[in-house]
């Protein structure tokens, strides 16, 4: 069974980057489409970026152009990489297995339990 863990979260200030984990455990990453996902204070679970286990990327708006998803099938590991952070971007990220559609791009609908994710805060 798949288990996911979250790691790489913190504070920076906006403008600042930081890099996310998500390492695999339980199965091999090599048959899943792995997404990132976010929660704000008071908001719903909003899809940010999956990855197919091909490397076909998928993004949302908020993360088109500034945010970039990879993944190391040998370390059995996803990346979110988050560059040019705003303080909008504050909030609990959290990697899930995610669904694909017929042409073999990742949706992100998000497939399991959450886990306990990793904090990201963007403030000056």
């Amino acid at each position: 069974q798949l288990q996911l863990v979250e790691s790489g979260g913190g504070v920076v200030q906006p403008g600042g980057s930081l890099r996310l984990s998500c390492a695999a455990s339980g199965s091999s990453l090599d048959y899943h489409a792995i997404g990132w996902f976010r929660q704000a204070p008071g908001q719903d679970h909003e899809g940010v970026s999956c990855i197919t286990s091909a490397g076909t990327t998928n993004y949302a708006d908020s993360a088109k152009g500034r945010f970039t998803i990879s993944r190391d099938n040998a370390k059995n590991t996803v990346y979110l990489q988050m560059n040019m952070l705003k303080p909008e971007d504050t909030a609990v990220y959290y990697c899930m297995a995610t669904t694909w559609n017929a042409r073999g791009l990742c949706l992100l609908n998000p497939v399991g339990i959450w886990g306990q994710g990793t904090q990201v805060t963007v403030s000056s």
